[in-house]
């Protein structure tokens, strides 16, 4: 039998003094959210009026200019468009090894705990440290810079963002999928792969894209491996252009050409990051 004390009414003191601190905390949940949208409309305010006038067609179809010339981005955007796709395919594949080691097969010992903190280690490592560690043990050791240094140095970015993602997404694989499978006499491997990756598709693949979106606006780590070329270059065997360093370099010369291109680099780069957050939301949602 319900008390009068107990029943939610205006006279209720307990309810009264929840009713209040809920208000507040429903005001100061609201404030925190409008204050970081305000910040996040201003910055992408801000570069569109700074780089939209700069977006043309030529951005896309000429390389960096001399200082006092026409220009764009072609070759910078290149080069990050090469490192990406070298680094997505070299960290994706590991990542999702891991990733699958962790959730399927590393239940027992010490091996998967261990693995997980280092990978959360790695994480959220500056990558300037990365960039240093490819410097030392790759761009050292051939003596130059080169594509194939920035991408290495991107891979191990890609990692740990792909194994969180792929273990997450696993365990989250309901057991009795598995259990059915094994009763019919299918092997670890083939439950594996034609049932938790099937299961897990989507979330794996967004785990993919928010380490390309992550990778898209590194400078750090481009600065000590892939370093910058004013030309147009294929060959990712030297020093490559690419957009973040191009925005580096661009924004802090005292060319107003220059800096327009800086911000038209910032531009895109902010919108491909969007691009890919938003696909990586609704496949999540899938």
């Amino acid at each position: 039998m319900f008390t009068s004390d107990s029943v939610v009414n205006a006279s209720n003191s307990v309810y009264k003094k929840r009713q209040r601190v809920n208000r507040m905390l429903l005001t100061l949940s609201s404030a925190t959210v409008v204050f970081g949208l305000f910040w996040l409309f201003w910055i992408i305010l801000t570069l569109l009026l700074k780089g939209g006038s700069a977006l043309s067609l030529s951005l896309l179809t000429q390389s960096t200019p001399p200082p006092g010339a026409d220009g764009g981005l072609l070759n910078a955007i290149f080069g990050s468009v090469a490192m990406a796709v070298v680094a997505t395919l070299v960290g994706t594949p590991i990542g999702v090894l891991a990733g699958t080691y962790l959730a399927e097969y590393g239940q027992r010992g010490w091996l998967a705990p261990a693995t997980r903190f280092l990978n959360d280690v790695l994480l959220s490592a500056p990558s300037i440290v990365i960039g240093l560690f490819i410097y030392a043990v790759y761009v050292a050791q051939v003596g130059h810079y080169s594509g194939w240094a920035g991408a290495f140095a991107l891979a191990i970015i890609v990692i740990p963002v792909v194994v969180r993602s792929t273990d997450n997404m696993l365990s989250l694989v309901p057991n009795s999928l598995r259990e059915a499978a094994a009763a019919l006499g299918c092997p670890q491997w083939r439950i594996v792969m034609f049932i938790c990756y099937r299961a897990a598709r989507s979330g794996i693949i967004t785990g993919v894209l928010l380490a390309i979106a992550r990778i898209s606006g590194e400078t750090a780590p481009l600065l000590f491996t892939a370093l910058n070329n004013q030309f147009m270059s294929l060959n990712m065997n030297a020093p490559i252009a690419n957009l973040p360093v191009v925005i580096f370099q661009y924004a802090a010369s005292p060319f107003e050409d220059w800096n327009r291109l800086a911000w038209a680099g910032a531009v895109l780069i902010t919108l491909l990051v969007l691009g890919i957050n938003i696909i990586a939301r609704s496949l999540f949602r899938k």
